[in-house]
């Protein structure tokens, strides 16, 4: 079975034109600069509408194999979600710090940029990939 998860091809600036509110496409250009800078890893539009950065080949303990962003957002209709590593060891501090948010199973939702800060989601990011290389035994 195929991997659905992985790069599209898709030009960054013109999913993100493609997005329909304008506010949204701002935000997105906000975190794009924001995620490529703390990862040195220029932004790619993954299935199903994930603008991610860096990646990384695993595999689970059944013997699965896949690869992944190291970190990435999506910009949904009513909130951004953010794909940052489950279990790094500042992830609970710094959440108390982020701002407005709220924990899915698999990332965090924010409404709007201005109801986080954007220094402590800068924190989280650089502690993602640093769990994330760390876990992986990746060198990047």
């Amino acid at each position: 079975m195929s991997q659905k998860f992985k790069p599209t091809g898709q030009a960054v600036e013109a999913y993100i034109e493609s997005l329909a509110s304008k506010k949204k496409q701002e935000e997105s250009r906000v975190l794009v600069k924001l995620f490529e800078e703390v990862s040195s890893y220029p932004a790619k539009i993954w299935y199903p509408g994930i603008i991610g950065f860096g990646q990384y080949n695993y595999q689970t303990p059944a013997g699965r194999e896949g690869v992944s962003t190291l970190v990435a957002f999506a910009p949904r209709q009513a909130r951004f979600a953010l794909y940052l590593a489950e279990d790094f060891p500042e992830r609970a501090e710094l959440l108390a710090q982020l701002g407005k948010h709220k924990q899915g199973k698999m990332c965090i939702y924010v409404n709007k940029l201005a109801d986080i800060r954007l220094d402590i989601l800068k924190q989280m990011i650089q502690a993602s990939l640093e769990y994330t290389v760390q876990k992986n035994n990746l060198s990047l």
